[in-house]
């Protein structure tokens, strides 16, 4: 150590530091500062006179600061003096308003300079009270609301308006009633803050040391006046800003992805792919840094949009997001040209057009080989606000005069869903809330359901598919993972969206459909009926020519209600070809039950269908009107016979009969009914079994087989019921014709 004397020496000589001392621990640098600082204040300065020997050694030995400081050039705050400093003691940077808005790079630099080459452990952020730059930019503020800033017209201008979002922080801070000069002073601290903020933002170097525990920055507060600091702490944000991959400040960094290396400063074909979930994490750390105001990209260059045109796009990820112009994508993920493939709609969704969606994201995977699909939505969206009104209105059931009705109508399904997740009798506002996430999720699942390419990457690992909602309010994104039932759609075997999909035409060419596969056929198609996601009807002419030229070989015959509410072909989003249909009012065999069982002997043999299905359906008027005459004739009111359809409701009457001594004699009508349903399904069921024998003989040979079903008018589901309970009896049975054809 080399000592200094002199005439304000008091006491023992102070040394000076150089580099032959090891570092100081950042509090002992701290309690320095301190001590330094109440020496000044109470008018007992040590002072800084050196020797020449002391001087000689800052200069052979090199400096050694223990503590690095930020302060304003203010001529009434001279931080060596303020802290009763020795030359070699502290490191000193000064600007008006102690701030980094301008030239930030040398301020970070220097700091980084510091705590790498110099070693000090120690970084402390000081504004004063009554500072002009910043009683200057709250002024400017106050101004500003009066009336639109004007342009910048010098660098101070500039300054002061950047320094703005201070004054704005402290005027928020402080209350609508606050005045300017209350505001100023509170701008003071906040100015602090946000210069340490600033450091911890942009630099990794100082962020890491501080992870470390090697380094700590404090701020504190000079007053003018008593000449003490009012030592402030560490960052309220600390804890969160040093989560931050941000390594250059704004006026250093260049167009690119942050946190991965590119050959032309953007991704462009020449560079790696990126995994996945490496992808979602440039997502994530590009968010951050725009939620917490630290964005990184800047304008791409001249070079680098050229190596983009030459070397052609890369994305490291595929984002569908909502048109909203409060969420720009890109911006929200910090995103430079070339880093994300963006797809957006009202409702980030696949509702409509649906192809356009799903085909571009499979170009994007497989062409420009990103490995990350998000689907983004966010808070307070439009889209999901207007078909969460449409479901609580129940307008979801008249035709749309509009495109956008068409939308909003569609959009009604995940709308529905939140509900039945929400708790009764929650508001609007909660179920537009808690719909944005169910619709995240449903526009994911579609993707996986509907796209075999999607599909098969997700399986192999190679893709990810995720989502996300974008909070308007804090600037952040909630990354949501996988979707739920990922596992469950990944076994789809849908290889094209609903609105490019179409089914074969079957022809005899088609070959036999074995019982149990054409119950799948039917399965499949009312889920895609009930899901709004039916895909028949695109037939063409070739397709109606093989119909007529080559014949028909429907895979199953259907025994259906005649209700208009009921119609078959829809209900089993099936192609011209696949059913043949046999209707009458309460699907039955009561009455010209010829017709019926010589249609399906005819199905079952020449066109070689291996499925009967019987349908029933809710609320059917037939079993309704059966159930009505069957109450009145235990009344002892004589059934009337003059019209056929008395004569078909009393013959009916049997299986309300049946209903009711299984639900007892309390039972309701409408319970009755209900049950008289099902009961009449197996009711046809074990007649076509008792009175055909070439249909017995192919069931009992397992060549087909008889099943029935229940159509829900409601949800548009089919429940299907199996084999009659009385199928292994009946197939004993020796009668060969209906009553009807019998001589």
């Amino acid at each position: 150590m080399t000592t200094c004397c002199g005439s304000f020496l008091r006491g023992a000589a102070r040394p000076v530091r150089t580099t032959s001392d090891g570092p100081l621990p950042p509090q002992q640098a701290l309690k320095l500062l301190k001590q330094g600082n109440s020496r000044y204040a109470s008018g007992k300065m040590l002072g800084s006179c050196t020797s020449e020997n002391a001087r000689k050694a800052l200069v052979e030995q090199g400096q050694a600061p223990h503590t690095a400081i930020i302060g304003c050039a203010d001529s009434r705050a001279p931080l060596e003096v303020v802290f009763d400093a020795m030359p070699g003691d502290i490191f000193v940077l000064r600007n008006a308003g102690n701030t980094c808005t301008h030239a930030e790079g040398s301020m970070v630099g220097s700091l980084e300079f510091c705590t790498g080459a110099l070693g000090s452990r120690l970084i402390v952020v000081l504004g004063h009270t009554k500072c002009g730059a910043i009683n200057g930019a709250t002024k400017a503020f106050f101004d500003g609301k009066k009336a639109p800033p004007a342009a910048t017209s010098s660098a101070l201008q500039g300054l002061l308006q950047d320094l703005g979002g201070v004054a704005e922080q402290a005027a928020a801070d402080m209350g609508p009633n606050a005045g300017q000069d209350v505001v100023a002073a509170h701008a003071v601290k906040v100015n602090v803050f946000h210069t340490i903020d600033f450091l911890l933002k942009f630099s990794e170097s100082i962020r890491e040391k501080v992870k470390s525990g090697q380094v700590e920055i404090h701020g504190g507060v000079y007053q003018l006046d008593s000449g003490k600091v009012e030592f402030l702490g560490r960052s309220p944000r600390q804890a969160e800003l040093l989560d931050l991959k941000v390594g250059l400040p704004p006026s250093m960094s260049t167009a690119g992805t942050v946190g991965v290396p590119t050959k032309h400063g953007v991704r462009t074909t020449a560079d790696d792919i990126v995994p996945g979930l490496e992808a979602l994490k440039l997502l994530k750390d590009g968010n951050e840094r725009f939620a917490v105001g630290a964005g990184a990209r800047k304008p791409a260059t001249g070079s680098q949009r050229e190596a983009l045109v030459s070397y052609g796009q890369a994305p490291h990820s595929a984002v569908l997001g909502c048109a909203d112009s409060r969420v720009p994508v890109d911006t929200v993920f910090d995103a430079v040209p070339g880093d994300v493939f963006v797809l957006r709609n009202a409702g980030n969704t696949c509702t409509h057009a649906e192809g356009s969606m799903v085909g571009s994201l499979e170009f994007a995977v497989s062409k420009l080989k990103s490995r990350l699909i998000l689907v983004l939505g966010h808070t307070n969206c439009g889209a999901i606000a207007g078909a969460a009104s449409t479901f609580m209105n129940s307008q979801g059931t008249k035709a749309p005069s509009s495109a956008l009705e068409g939308l909003l109508m569609d959009l009604t399904t995940v709308a529905k869903k939140a509900s039945e997740e929400l708790f009764p009798g929650a508001s609007m506002e909660e179920l537009a809330s808690h719909a944005v996430r169910v619709n995240v999720f449903h526009s994911m699942n579609f993707l996986i359901q509907h796209s075999e390419t999607l599909r098969s990457m997700v399986k192999t690992g190679e893709l990810e598919i995720q989502g996300g909602i974008y909070h308007l309010a804090t600037g952040r994104v909630e990354f949501l993972g996988r979707s739920p039932v990922q596992a469950e759609l990944l076994s789809s075997s849908s290889a094209l969206p609903p609105s490019m999909a179409s089914l074969p035409i079957r022809t005899p060419g088609s070959g036999p459909v074995k019982p149990e596969a054409a119950l799948q056929l039917l399965q499949a198609g009312n889920r895609r009926y009930t899901n709004g996601e039916a895909i028949s009807g695109k037939v063409t002419a070739t397709m109606r020519k093989a119909l007529v030229v080559e014949g028909q070989a429907p895979h199953t015959a259907v025994v259906g209600c005649a209700d208009s509410r009921a119609p078959l072909e829809t209900v089993f989003d099936a192609m011209p070809g696949d059913i043949f249909v046999l209707r009458n009012a309460g699907n039955t065999c009561t009455h010209a039950e010829g017709s019926i069982l010589g249609s399906l002997e005819f199905c079952t043999a020449a066109l070689g269908s291996k499925l009967i299905l019987v349908l029933g359906h809710t609320s059917c008027g037939a079993i309704k009107g059966a159930t009505k005459a069957y109450l009145a004739s235990k009344e002892g009111k004589t059934p009337q016979v003059s019209k056929a359809l008395d004569a078909l409701l009393n013959g009916l009457s049997v299986v309300a009969g049946k209903a009711e001594a299984q639900l007892g004699s309390g039972a309701s009508e409408e319970q009755i009914a209900d049950l008289s349903v099902k009961l009449n399904v197996f009711h046809t069921i074990d007649f076509l079994l008792q009175y055909s024998g070439v249909v017995r003989e192919k069931v009992s040979s397992g060549e087909v087989d008889i099943q029935g079903g229940v159509y829900d008018l409601e949800s548009g589901k089919v429940e299907f019921l199996g084999r009659s309970p009385n199928h292994t009896k009946l197939l004993r049975s020796g009668a060969s014709l209906p009553p009807s054809i019998k001589n």
